[in-house]
């Protein structure tokens, strides 16, 4: 395999290892519909925010979610609707 490929698949890999989280999955069906801050997130989610946060802060490095301030507090939105469907994918993969 040439290197350049190997760069091309360890980037997807790491959109990958990224979503591999149940907190992570939760996230992204939740705020698809809706903006959410950490604070209410965290909540849902029944995990602390500190935790929720370093969630959060992996999703955004990998782009797959926003944050938008609003004074002191940030909500996110999904960034990338299309990893839905990917979901939707991995879902009729188990019921296989």
């Amino acid at each position: 395999m040439h290197k350049n490929s190997v760069n091309i698949f360890q980037d997807e890999s790491e959109v990958f290892k990224a979503l591999a989280h149940p907190v992570r999955l939760f996230v992204i069906h939740v705020i698809q519909k809706e903006r959410l801050s950490v604070k209410e997130l965290s909540e849902r989610a029944g995990i602390d925010i500190s935790t929720m946060s370093k969630h959060l802060d992996l999703l955004k490095r990998h782009k797959i979610i926003t944050g938008e301030k609003e004074k002191n507090r940030v909500f996110y939105t999904l960034n990338i609707p299309c990893v839905l469907d990917f979901m939707t994918c991995a879902r009729n993969v188990l019921k296989k």
